[in-house]
């Protein structure tokens, strides 16, 4: 299993901090592997909402449906995306912190069967695809 986790501080509150990181469709807009985002369907945030992106790994081009699997709020929300062969998962908390807020990013990507065997290799790209979008994250969440 890949794992990459991040801490941004932001000058946002807690409560606009967290509707920013909530609303996935915003991932194209701070993390650079993603070329598209956009929500599917309308409706206030929450369980269930879900978000289609396009994200580039390893050299490909990947669909990816996330859908909100957890949501508290404007403490924490949990999206997770499955694929036939791996399932990414993205948790985002985010706690008051003076006049602004400080935001904890926390991302895995499991591998099934086989593709396990590839995990130090995804981990390593991992790590440069997360360094990436924390310095987007720092942009975004600090206006």
């Amino acid at each position: 299993m890949a794992h990459y986790l991040t801490r941004v501080e932001s000058a946002l509150p807690q409560a606009e901090a967290f509707a920013y990181m909530a609303d996935f469709a915003n991932a194209r807009f701070w993390d650079p592997s993603v070329s598209e985002a956009r929500r599917v369907g309308e409706g206030p945030i929450g369980i269930g909402s879900a978000f289609d992106l396009v994200a580039r790994f390893a050299g490909r081009d990947v669909p990816l449906r996330y859908e909100i699997v957890e949501y508290d709020s404007p403490r924490r929300v949990v999206l997770e995306a499955r694929r036939p062969r791996f399932v990414s998962k993205d948790t985002v908390t985010v706690e008051s912190a003076g006049n602004g807020s400080v935001v904890h990013y926390d991302a895995t990507l499991a591998f099934g069967g086989l593709g396990r065997l590839f995990d130090p290799v995804m981990q390593r790209i991992f790590n440069r695809v997360g360094a990436r979008a924390t310095l987007g994250m720092q942009t975004a969440l600090n206006p």
